[in-house]
């Protein structure tokens, strides 16, 4: 066979290779985070959190009709679509490697044909690196999900693949229609994810190259500031500035000459198609090449670009979720701009201990009245005392993390150095390279990473190397040892990467160098944009999976580093051959040997039973307020795809304070009902009560919340104050506020079980809990106040307390959700809730709640185990404890055999093991010893080894662990409590010596 279909065959064979992995590793349905949002908005063709994905929705709703209407399978099929994706992205990788190899030995072989040994060392080096690739941790990771990360890294490597392909026939008649389709494929992207534009600057480079007559360094950088120019024109006027004119053109339209909204976007619309299309025609006419191509660039990204259509299209067919409403001009500006998100400081910007001095006018905020646009509300920019260029640590909000990081005093100021040894040491180190050198070096554990030795670290395998960095590995404990998320590389995926990219630099200047920009561009640049703030809410690895790709490219090409150096001792074709099984074991074979157990999700189920949990935790018709991605993205999932309990109205309080989402609120959702939120939605648009600050006006007792919303949404200037500036605006005059409780309508509405109906309280009094009142406090304030407990109100278990307005006291807890009873057990104003409606939790355990596998599963990830703690500890601890309290113990029974069945036979995190002596010692009081004694030895094991660790890394680093190990001295406590009365002597003798081993570290503790 020739070269021609051996390179096909073989990029084929890496794909289905890579596809089919996907498949068999792919989660079953939804997972967390984006995931849920995503596959709920394709299925029923909804809009996404800013700035949007519409291509990707498109096609993924393509594969959910795979599922031919079973609609528990929709998820499954949607994330084989990314599977499918990242399986042709590893063979347009394969294919991107052998064109540079090739281009090299045809380069040295003057034109001539292939022998067999440039053949095989050309086929290696594909195969190594699209293979080392496709087991990487970070694409794999995406790989199995129904995430825009696939989709994107497909778009990406088509690009850099077509670019080469152009190199290749840039001297044949219409060579330049490749660049044609790099642009719209680019363009097509943007529907996507925005990562593949940072191919640009890369293949700018790679023309000049091809086109120059003469290559100079001048010339190459004239060449690389062009295309980094180029992708600032797409990047701002292309997707930014050509929907900012279009919003202009139509303000001019609309409030000016009084036509209908999108009139005036038309027309720029018109202006700009009709501008191209003259260009194009001077450019044929007066024989402009490079100006034709130019504009037909520009034409065909425009074009696949205009998949955004979709979101204004939808967006006026206000779907169920329909985020940020975007069906104007100017808020799809603002959706396009992630204007939602803020800004993080680039250029120029603050310290973190700055302070304001002045603010500057930014700029009108306009939205649709009547039929006019108006203004809705200006623009503030802030002048700080402290600014500097280049800022890194700017947060407010992370001033102990950054003192703590850059070793600074309470009082000490920060400087350059500081700001510049934060992004070296923090955005670079650790929110880049150990990215890296996790996907070629290897990685700790699955944990997040937020600077200890114990979690998310970068790792080799080689153990004095390890334990110069991370210390205390000679005293691994046995669940480090056997994580499934514990991958060590050796740093052998690294060398070969390091080798190949040696290798190129000396042999091929030009196309290393190109390589090398799409390195830079995709992973450090990138770095530079993000401006990353510490504590992120996730792990951002995926971010960079671009730059992984460049490397790996590397990876393949140190087949032929390898197969150089082993031709001075054997003949060519043998060297190659050696050199590529030497490649095949230390990249793919090894990647894949130690990744497949921690990314085989097709076991897990959690995401989507969590959702469930919270939803069956509700009465019918109910009001669910959630807070975060994970009670909510899962949750949408289950009611627009599956259609499970469409009835409970699920309210995010963190998009409540939008305006957009507020008025949605007001109407009705599939089966339920519009909340009942009796305000004016003129009361809360944009630029309206956008917030409502608290100032004491020392009103005795507690006022009616009726009378705080009357005056709050007052626009009678008595009712308002003045501010410095003579604006008046509403005010929050007391915190203390009251409900008055119609007994009636809470006994005829099963508000309240039979058994507190005696502790129905006349009127509900607390005090609230925030400095102000958003829209959505103003939502759940009209809400009890116009409800009259018609529908049951819960909360998430992890919505964050202050998100409860102070009603902690009148929360009960059913399991996953705590509801809303206006009833006085004699807890505190401000106490957490530890009242439980144990009946209703109990029928939720043993009848609708179901455990996502977890116990069963091969592997699981963090984000579910970490809940294993509220399980064992709140839902099945708790519930058997009170139960035995109140003499159920067949039931008790029934929910500690359900956790023992339905639990991990493993301990993942410390504050786990404390979690579970509630269940522990349930499960001796009803008989269950041997199990009892099983989780025990388990979670003492666990502590013991865990404990010696953590003090084995105190001998030679900082010691980090304080959290875990407080964990670790509580529990040994707690253990000792339970066992003393029960007659295991052997499992109290291990707890006391475990005790006596720290019991230097109780009486530091004490005297601290």
């Amino acid at each position: 066979m020739n070269y021609t279909k051996i390179n096909n065959l073989l990029g084929w064979l890496c794909a289905i290779i890579a596809t089919l992995t996907y498949v068999l590793t792919a989660e079953k349905t939804t997972s967390w985070w984006d995931t849920g949002e995503f596959i709920a908005s394709a299925y029923k063709m909804q809009i996404v959190h800013q700035p949007g994905a519409p291509l990707f929705l498109m096609i993924q709703n393509v594969f959910s009709n795979l599922a031919f209407g079973d609609t528990a399978r929709i998820a499954y099929w949607m994330n084989i679509g990314s599977a499918v994706c990242s399986g042709l992205t590893i063979m347009f990788l394969f294919w991107t490697i052998t064109a540079l190899a090739k281009k090299y030995f045809k380069h040295i072989n003057k034109g001539a044909d292939f022998s067999q040994a440039n053949l095989i060392q050309i086929m290696g080096a594909g195969l190594v690196g699209a293979l080392a690739y496709a087991f990487t941790d970070t694409f794999w990771f995406s790989a199995v999900e129904s995430e825009v990360y696939a989709m994107s890294s497909l778009c990406t490597a088509i690009v850099f693949w077509g670019i080469l392909k152009w190199e290749e026939r840039a001297d044949e008649p219409g060579a330049d229609r490749w660049l044609i389709f790099i642009a719209y494929v680019m363009g097509l992207s943007i529907g996507v994810h925005l990562l593949n534009l940072l191919v640009i600057p890369a293949i700018a480079l790679l023309i000049y190259f091809k086109r120059s007559k003469q290559v100079t360094t001048g010339g190459a950088f004239k060449a690389l500031l062009i295309g980094v120019v180029v992708l600032g024109l797409i990047l701002w006027g292309v997707i930014q500035f050509l929907i900012k004119f279009a919003a202009y053109f139509d303000l001019f339209f609309v409030n000016s000459l009084g036509m209908g909204f999108g009139s005036g976007a038309a027309f720029f619309a018109i202006l700009v198609i009709g501008g191209i299309a003259y260009g194009i025609f001077y450019s044929i006419k007066k024989a402009k090449p490079i100006l034709n191509i130019a504009l037909l660039s520009l034409s065909f990204i425009i074009l696949g670009y205009s998949s955004f259509s979709m979101i204004l299209i939808r967006a006026k067919a206000d779907p169920t979720l329909n985020n940020s409403d975007p069906d104007n001009a100017f808020t799809f500006l603002s959706y396009l701009n992630r204007e939602q998100y803020g800004d993080e400081p680039l250029f120029k910007g603050r310290f973190f201990d700055a302070q304001p001095i002045d603010v500057e006018d930014a700029g009108n905020v306009y939205r649709k009245d009547g039929e006019k646009y108006v203004v809705a509300k200006k623009k503030s920019q802030y002048k700080y005392d402290k600014e500097t260029l280049f800022p890194r640590i700017y947060s407010e909000k992370h001033v102990d993390y950054y003192r703590d990081f850059l070793n600074l005093g309470p009082n000490e100021s920060p400087t350059m150095t500081d700001n510049l040894k934060f992004f070296f040491g923090y955005q670079i180190g650790q929110m880049y390279g150990r990215y890296l050198f996790w996907n070629f070096v290897g990685r700790q554990n699955d944990q997040q990473g937020h600077g200890s030795f114990t979690e998310g670290n970068w790792i080799s395998g080689i153990k004095f190397i390890d334990n110069i960095r991370l210390g205390g590995q000679n005293d691994l404990p046995e669940s480090e040892k056997t994580d499934p998320s514990r991958n060590t590389y050796f740093f052998l995926p690294l060398i070969l990467g390091i080798l190949g990219a040696v290798w190129h630099f000396g042999k091929d200047q030009k196309d290393a160098t190109v390589v090398g920009l799409l390195f830079f561009f995709t992973g450090l640049a990138i770095v530079l944009y993000l401006n990353q703030t510490p504590l992120q809410p996730r792990e951002r690895d995926y971010a960079y999976a671009g730059s992984f790709y460049a490397f790996s490219i590397w990876v393949g090409l140190g087949v032929l580093a390898i197969a150089d150096f082993l031709s001075k001792k054997l003949n060519a074709k043998n060297a190659g051959i050696a050199a590529t099984v030497v490649g095949l074991l230390a990249g793919p074979v090894l990647l894949a040997k130690e990744n497949w157990n921690d990314h085989d999700r097709s076991e897990k189920y959690l995401a989507r039973d969590m959702a469930i949990n919270y939803l069956e935790s509700c009465a019918p018709n109910a009001i669910l307020f959630t807070y975060g991605d994970n009670d909510t993205y899962p949750l949408w999932y289950a009611q627009e795809v599956e259609g499970i309990r469409t009835d409970v109205r699920v309210v995010n309080l963190s998009l409540l304070s939008s305006d957009w989402y507020m008025r949605q609120a007001m109407e009705k959702v599939n089966n339920a009902d519009a909340l009942p939120i009796n305000i004016d939605k003129d009361k809360i648009k944009d630029g309206v009560r956008d917030v409502i600050y608290y100032r004491e006006h020392d009103i005795p007792g507690y006022v009616d919340i009726q009378d705080l919303l009357t005056l709050m949404l007052s626009d009678n200037p008595q009712n308002k104050a003045q501010l410095q500036n003579g604006e008046l605006v509403n005010l929050l005059p007391t915190k203390k506020m009251q409900l008055k409780i119609d007994k009636s309508a809470v006994l005829a509405n099963n508000v309240v079980p039979s058994k507190w109906q005696g502790e129905i309280v006349d009127t509900m009094q607390w005090n609230y809990s925030l400095n102000y009142v958003s829209r959505a406090e103003l939502s759940m304030l009209s809400i009890l106040a116009n409800n009259n407990w018609k529908r049951p109100i819960y909360f998430t278990t992890t919505t964050p307390e202050e998100n409860y307005m102070g009603l902690d006291r009148y929360l009960v807890s059913e399991g996953f959700a705590l509801r809303l009873m206006p009833i006085n057990v004699g807890l505190a104003d401000g106490d957490a809730s530890a009242l439980s409606n144990v009946d209703q939790t109990y029928d939720n355990i043993v009848n609708k709640y179901k455990w996502g596998n977890i116990g069963h599963a091969k592997y699981i990830d963090p984000d579910s185990y970490r809940y294993i703690s509220m399980y064992v500890g709140n839902i099945f601890g708790e519930t058997a404890q009170i139960l035995l309290a109140q003499n159920k113990k067949e039931e008790a029974h029934k929910v500690v055999n359900s956790a023992y069945d339905n639990m991990p036979k493993r301990a993942y995190l410390m504050s786990e093991v404390m979690s579970y002596t509630t269940l522990i010692d349930a499960m001796y009081k009803v008989g269950e010893t041997k199990k009892a004694n099983e989780i025990v030895e388990r979670n003492l094991k666990f502590l013991k080894e865990n404990m010696a660790y953590y003090m084995a890394i105190a001998e030679t680093q900082p010691n980090l662990e304080y959290r875990n190990m407080r964990f670790g001295l509580a529990s040994i406590q707690r253990y000792q409590q339970v066992l003393s009365s029960t007659n295991e002597t052997k499992l109290k003798e291990e707890v006391n010596s475990i005790f006596e081993t720290y019991r230097y570290l109780f009486e530091q503790a004490a005297q601290e």
